[in-house]
């Protein structure tokens, strides 16, 4: 498929202020695309956008009329949205049961809902203009569950699932759906823990170029490292023998006996903060 140009477009990305949404801002700016970062840190937001050439504004993707700001906000700046880039979302790491319950909506809300919330919203003028492109940033564990994550993988498969099914729903409409599958990146959201046997660990201009592939080529799903695709889509029809084996290999329990609390104090407190506040104040996105 012909490289598709994404100068002049105008692309919306959720937590945009730090990590793959940043890079990712960074990407899309260098190729001439106009970005509007949002990100439930105001601020932060802001001197982000100040750094890369965008547009920013608050975005607390748990409350759909905040997204809804949002994308109108971005609208009045910049033009109709092309490009809406799902990548907010948090990971919580630990025992399924010691895992606190409003810690378990927060990622239910971030993770999954915020998606729903921005996709409902943009998808009308994507339909009726006969254009447009979602990018959803999922997660090899959306593909692949690791024990000591389990509702993060939940609402990775959710989002998974999603992204496939509404492709179906759109076909010739001229609206394209992705989702984009990275391994472990090195961001704050993966302190503490350990890389397994064989896992690589991506960085976030990693994972901001498997966007870009993803808008330029319509693929419908890409891997960060992109090598780990088939791995991602047919791991589950080995026999139960050998899945299990291959993962004592990988060592996929390395959450629940190696991960560093103290490393990840500063990152686990963000999110108490995020989940104690009220909707659209500061908090912990990606």
């Amino acid at each position: 498929m012909a490289k598709k140009s994404i100068r002049g477009a105008v692309v919306a990305i959720t937590g945009g202020a730090r990590g793959i949404g940043l890079a990712t801002a960074q990407a899309l700016r260098a190729q001439g695309a106009h970005v509007s970062i949002g990100d439930i840190d105001a601020q932060l937001a802001a001197q982000a956008a100040a750094r890369v050439g965008a547009y920013s504004a608050e975005l607390d993707v748990r409350d759909k009329a905040s997204f809804s700001r949002f994308l109108e906000s971005t609208h009045s700046a910049l033009g109709p949205v092309d490009v809406l880039i799902n990548n907010a979302g948090i990971m919580p790491m630990g025992p399924f049961v010691d895992e606190a319950d409003a810690i378990s909506d927060a990622q239910i809300d971030i993770n999954l809902r915020g998606v729903i919330h921005g996709m409902k919203l943009v998808l009308p003028e994507m339909i009726a203009r006969g254009s447009g492109h979602i990018v959803n940033v999922a997660s090899l564990a959306g593909r692949f569950p690791i024990p000591g994550a389990s509702v993060y993988c939940g609402t990775k498969f959710a989002v998974c699932g999603m992204s496939e099914a509404l492709r179906g729903e759109l076909r010739n409409t001229g609206v394209n759906v992705s989702v984009v599958l990275p391994s472990r990146v090195s961001t704050e959201l993966s302190t503490g823990t350990a890389a397994g046997n064989g896992v690589p660990t991506v960085t976030p201009e990693d994972v901001a170029q498997a966007v870009l592939d993803a808008i330029q080529y319509q693929l419908p799903e890409v891997s960060a490292p992109g090598y780990l695709r088939p791995v991602s889509r047919y791991f589950n029809v080995l026999p139960r023998w050998l899945e299990d084996a291959a993962r004592r290999v990988v060592k996929d329990d390395r959450i629940m006996t190696r991960l560093d609390r103290v490393a990840r104090a500063p990152y686990e407190q963000r999110l108490s903060t995020l989940v104690s506040q009220p909707r659209s104040a500061k908090g912990a996105n990606q």
